[in-house]
């Protein structure tokens, strides 16, 4: 009778601990809505972060990218720049949320690293603050896949910096008096970003 009781006792014990185990493994999930504002060297964006799954969100942004003609290197004094619209959708999986919460490291708003794939699509709309003339942004798409990190401070600030390697496909341009081909190119991804999250 003395073994059956110890045995049921450590029974109970041991799913007391797995039950434990998994309660804190569920606390590892990304937030199920996020909106946010950032800003960068590279432009402005706002963009919402749908939680999935426990590790899986779908971010989507609009925004404006910064934009330099071919004379960047050559021709500081014709340097054309600007801001042009931008939409991107971006699953995420955030990879290391467990890790981060057993080490009892911040994982709120998403505060993890992880891996991406953006793709993003700048329409030739209009350009703000543009410094050129008569400049006519071609229609592009990028899909880039990405590593980041993301980090959140004081509740709301977050710090943002990613990398990643790429395709942009720029279309054909049949507005101007010569017709430009589509290309494609290979595109490196790099940024940093400092915003707020509500």
């Amino acid at each position: 009778m003395k073994k059956l009781l110890l045995l049921f006792t450590i029974a109970i014990l041991s799913s007391n601990l797995n039950a434990q185990n998994e309660t804190q493994s569920s606390t590892a999930s990304v937030e199920k809505s996020i909106f946010n504002v950032q800003t960068g060297l590279l432009g402005i964006w706002a963009n919402h972060e749908l939680g999935l799954s426990n590790s899986i969100s779908l971010r989507t942004e609009i925004g404006f990218d910064v934009y330099l003609d071919e004379n960047l290197f050559f021709d500081q004094d014709n340097l054309t720049f600007g801001l042009t619209p931008v939409i991107t959708v971006e699953p995420r999986w955030y990879y290391n949320l467990e890790k981060r919460v057993e080490k009892d490291k911040n994982i709120a708003k998403n505060s993890g690293n992880f891996l991406s794939l953006e793709t993003s699509y700048n329409p030739n709309l209009f350009t703000v603050f543009n410094s050129g003339e008569d400049v006519e942004i071609r229609d592009q798409v990028r899909i880039i896949p990405t590593w980041g990190i993301r980090r959140t401070y004081w509740s709301h600030f977050t710090l943002e910096a990613a990398t990643g390697i790429g395709l942009i496909h720029v279309f054909k341009n049949n507005n101007s008096f010569f017709i430009q081909e589509a290309e494609n190119i290979i595109a490196l991804k790099l940024y940093f970003r400092i915003g707020y999250t509500f």
